[in-house]
């Protein structure tokens, strides 16, 4: 038989979404009746192929409330439920990276009080065995406290907390991320095999484990597991000798990395890995829109990314029935490492995300170019990223146009004789340069596609005019089109002017 349960996402403490139909769903035996009594309302819904879904109708914000769900011989009460705002936090290591690990996080684990946020963190395992299962109904919302709180995501709660300080309601985040992933890591077979680009990530795992047994597959993994926790013991010696040690010196000393280990179903960075274990563990819970910070493991394609993240949101917002359901998500910010060349890719995932802002409907995107560290690929003053994804919230999903949530994105560029006049977005109160070195990053090309420094003047209209001494008929325009670099323009607001290059085929 099977066992009567509401799915692991929902428990005391959660917080369901205001002002919308919300479905409460789990499994349980075929044919029986399972009654969800909630706010004054009893709604009821026979179990078919094991599963359940009964619809609430919506409420406004409120509680703390109590729920209960029977099949009419078990029943659950969750305790504690209010009725809010609900958001999924998706995305990689910087999305993950943990709010006693930023910058003040520890202070502000000590002296937040009552933040009216909560969080439910979707177990991070890629293979469904029993231990999943048992592990996951451990799983449950938390309310915030100093201990509690620790491993929730930064970002996530830093937007959740201006959001329910705005609002006035509880704000509840799901948080559903992993350091090192590929968008692809996040969505199905079917999704990325439309189209021949996406489906290449597919092909990369496929290759991998073709003609090997799951015996093999398995001691391959396990052997890895181990070879890299040496790996990693010995580099700490490296590192408590010399703790600037370069990686070729660390490798010198340790052995090559072997990271992210090979491909195979137990190893969880792989082209749908973690779609079924983690992003279908909470659909279809009833959110207001996702956050997003994702885009850095996929700078190995980053002319596949416009297409990958378009085929994400899309899957996201179908798995959700929801073509309305609102993204907000990160622009990359800086980052080089000091081994590597400027390769230039974060650029092109950067351009990815603005087209898919100016492309995809109820989008918002929080421009961070300044908020990147050098040689460190997780910043940790994550309080910016959040209020500029909250700004983005208030602007594109809550309607507020009073909130002043951009900084200067470009519109157009126009030959102007010798040099190129720039027409921004969200310019009209003005630019604020800083730093000592001027109005840096802007790059200017002819008919050859060879790019030279540029010098750049803000005119009285808002625009921008950019020449080079080098470069007596300009046609290519360029700025921030770097890994890394100083940024120096900003909007009246203190938000950057975002990257940008005029024409994608610049080279």
């Amino acid at each position: 038989m099977a066992k009567f349960k509401a799915a692991a996402v929902f428990s005391s403490n959660m917080v369901l979404q205001r002002e919308k139909d919300v479905k409460i769903f789990g499994g349980g035996n075929n044919g029986d009746t399972v009654t969800v009594t909630f706010y004054g309302n009893t709604v009821s819904a026979r179990v078919r192929e094991e599963k359940w879904c009964v619809m609430l109708p919506p409420m406004p914000a409120g509680g703390p409330y109590e729920m209960t769900i029977s099949d009419g011989k078990d029943t659950f009460t969750f305790t504690n439920v209010m009725v809010g705002e609900v958001w999924l936090a998706g995305g990689q290591s910087n999305m993950e990276l943990e709010l006693q690990n930023c910058t003040n996080g520890k202070e502000t684990l000590q002296t937040d009080k009552n933040p009216n946020v909560r969080y439910y963190y979707t177990q991070k395992n890629c293979v469904m065995d029993e231990k999943f299962f048992a592990d996951e109904e451990n799983t449950g919302w938390s309310e915030f406290n100093s201990e509690s709180a620790k491993c929730w995501s930064a970002v996530g709660y830093f937007f959740a907390r201006e959001l329910a300080a705005k609002l006035g309601v509880t704000v509840g985040i799901i948080g559903c991320n992993w350091g090192g992933t590929s968008a692809s890591y996040w969505m199905s077979r079917e999704a990325l095999e439309r189209d021949i680009d996406t489906k290449a990530y597919l092909d990369d795992y496929d290759n991998a484990i073709a003609g090997k047994t799951d015996e093999q597959l398995k001691k391959e993994y396990e052997d890895y597991i181990e070879y890299d926790k040496a790996w990693f013991a010995k580099s700490q010696e490296v590192y408590a000798k010399n703790p600037k040690a370069s990686w070729d010196e660390v490798c010198e000393y340790c052995g090559p990395n072997l990271y992210p280990g090979p491909l195979c179903p137990m190893n969880p960075f792989h082209a749908t890995a973690l779609y079924d274990s983690m992003i279908k563990r909470v659909c279809p819970y009833t959110i207001k829109g996702f956050i997003y910070y994702q885009g850095e493991t996929d700078d190995n394609r980053p002319n596949t990314y416009f297409k990958l993240f378009k085929a994400l949101i899309q899957l996201w917002r179908d798995d959700w029935g929801d073509d309305e359901l609102p993204v907000i998500f990160v622009q990359l910010p800086m980052h080089r490492y000091e081994a590597d060349p400027d390769h230039k890719h974060w650029c092109v995932i950067r351009e990815a995300q603005m087209r898919v802002y100016d492309t995809v409907k109820n989008t918002g995107i929080a421009v961070i170019i300044d908020c990147g560290e050098f040689n460190e690929i997780h910043p940790k003053n994550k309080l910016p990223v959040g209020h500029r994804l909250y700004l983005q919230a208030m602007y594109q999903v809550y309607g507020d146009k009073s909130i002043d949530a951009f900084g200067p994105i470009y519109d157009k560029a126009v030959t102007d004789g010798e040099a190129m006049r720039v027409y921004f977005r969200h310019a009209e109160n003005g630019f604020e340069i800083r730093g000592e070195n001027g109005l840096i990053g802007f790059e200017l090309a002819g008919e050859d596609k060879k790019f030279y420094p540029a010098k750049a003047a803000i005119n009285q209209d808002n625009t921008i005019t950019v020449s080079a001494d080098e470069v007596k008929e300009p046609l290519y325009l360029r700025y921030l089109w770097t890994n890394y670099s100083e940024v120096a323009l900003y909007g009246k607001n203190g938000i950057p002017a975002a990257p940008f290059r005029t024409d994608r085929n610049d080279g």
